[in-house]
């Protein structure tokens, strides 16, 4: 009888043991994060998304006690690395590090994703765009440029990076308010879009104020306007385009922006966690130095603020391609309100 109840006891002690280690097991893998995490840059190592996320990456990563794992996975204007992650679980450790292109996607008929299929986990920051030509450019000033394209329609040429490229975009913009068309030549690359108006190679482009200034500051182009409300601090001598053209109101501000989202479904309790973790990461005088050498605007949105700004973005976009006649439906009839 009492090696019975010795070998209940011992039964006993056992399962409890047992028990207790699988709810500690199961109380660990509920804290998120209790893995590493992993974040999918749409674009090539070294470009200017990849510069961005990475240096953000190691800040949030001491803070949310995982490593962040960067891979990046190019191609298709971004839509492989938005398809990649809207493949993983929807648990928070894969992370979509990305600009705007996919807010593009759907009126492009480039993909049937959008950030709509996302969750907004921190929107770093946007730039700002000019309009540039080359040093010996007979324009030297913006509504010069625009009078000119609206008494030669279609001959006035402007290198871009192809539909749904930044300077196509914006070339929509200008059709929708001035009614000006150009003669586009594609490239690659941005940096081509510019190599080539710097070579006398076509009249204009438009650029992101980053990609541009050490040629400004050497003198070989001349930014005729900017894309923007308010003045650029680097740049204080360029007018804005409100200033010639007030229409422009409507659509800014606009420009490339970034941010870090996560596929929709995923818990409240881990964007929080990520949330909060980027914002702490993004405060870091560091991170704010590193910004101010981009000429990236710090925006810091989170949550209901991130969705805003997306929507306007995404709304103000296809209003002006609708206009312009670059899309053929209206941002109603494409859904967006």
């Amino acid at each position: 009888m009492k090696r019975l109840i010795s070998l209940l006891l011992v039964l006993c002690m056992t399962v409890t043991v047992l028990i207790g280690c699988d709810n500690k097991e199961n109380n660990s893998e509920s804290i998120f994060p209790a893995r590493d995490i992993t974040g999918i840059v749409q674009w090539g190592a070294g470009g200017g998304t990849d510069s961005l996320m990475r240096p953000l990456s190691s800040l949030a990563e001491k803070i949310l006690g995982k490593s962040i794992v960067i891979q990046n996975k190019p191609g298709a204007t971004g839509a492989i690395a938005t398809q990649y992650v809207y493949e993983q679980d929807a648990d928070g450790y894969t992370l979509l590090m990305g600009a705007e292109n996919p807010q593009l996607y759907s009126m492009l008929g480039i993909s049937e994703l959008t950030y709509e299929d996302f969750e907004p986990v921190f929107i770093i920051g946007d730039e700002k765009v000019g309009i540039i030509v080359g040093k010996d450019s007979k324009y030297n000033s913006f509504t010069e440029l625009i009078e000119d394209a609206l008494a030669n329609p279609g001959t006035i040429s402007m290198t871009t990076t192809g539909t749904g490229g930044m300077p196509w975009s914006v070339s929509s913009f200008i059709k929708a308010i001035t009614g000006a068309t150009f003669k586009q030549i594609p490239f690659d690359s941005d940096a081509a879009c510019l190599t080539a108006v710097l070579g006398g190679h076509a009249d204009f482009t438009v650029a992101k104020v980053q990609s541009a200034i050490q040629s400004y500051k050497a003198g070989e182009i001349k930014f005729l306007t900017l894309l923007s409300l308010e003045e650029v601090d680097v740049l204080p001598e360029v007018p804005l385009v409100i200033e010639e053209y007030p229409e422009f109101k409507e659509y800014l501000p606009w420009g490339p922006f970034y941010g870090i989202f996560v596929k929709d479904g995923t818990s409240l309790e881990a964007i929080d966690v990520l949330s909060n973790a980027f914002i702490e990461a993004f405060k870091d005088e560091s991170y704010q130095e590193l910004l101010r050498g981009f000429n990236v605007t710090p925006l810091g949105l989170t949550g209901e603020e991130a969705k805003a700004y997306l929507l306007d973005w995404k709304r103000n976009t296809a209003d002006a391609f609708y206009k312009s006649g670059a899309i053929d439906k209206s941002p109603e009839e494409l859904g967006i309100k």
